[in-house]
């Protein structure tokens, strides 16, 4: 049974950063599409980045250039480190994961096969 355990949120200031992680179990699968998404209460759930097992990577407009997405194979954790963060990114951000699938396509319409808990990123003013 695959689970997904995200960690590494917590509470920064405007500025700020931090690296999410996300350790994967349960597969054995060597092509993946993993990715991370975050939701506000009151906002719907919005694609953050994405990662195939070959790194290529795509990410949404308004985190370019702030967020990086990179994963250790080896590991099977998928990392997320956010910059220059602002009060907009506050958030529940949860990892996703699709496996025997070469290319991550549509991703930013989540319809992954499995979902982590969410670590909670909190950025004041």
């Amino acid at each position: 049974q695959v689970h997904l355990v995200e960690s590494g949120g917590g509470s920064v200031q405007t500025g700020g950063s931090l690296r999410l992680s996300c350790v994967a179990s349960g597969y054995t699968a060597r092509s993946h599409c993993m990715a991370w998404f975050r939701r506000t209460p009151g906002k719907e759930r919005e694609g953050v980045a994405a990662i195939d097992s070959d790194g290529n990577t795509a990410y949404a407009e308004s985190v370019k250039g702030r967020f990086i997405i990179s994963q250790d194979n080896a590991k099977k954790t998928l990392y997320l480190e956010v910059s220059s963060l602002n009060p907009e990114d506050t958030a529940m951000y949860y990892c996703a994961a699709d496996f025997f699938v070469n290319r991550c396509g549509r991703w930013w319409v989540g319809d992954f096969a499995y979902w982590g808990q969410g670590t909670q990123v909190t950025v004041t003013s």
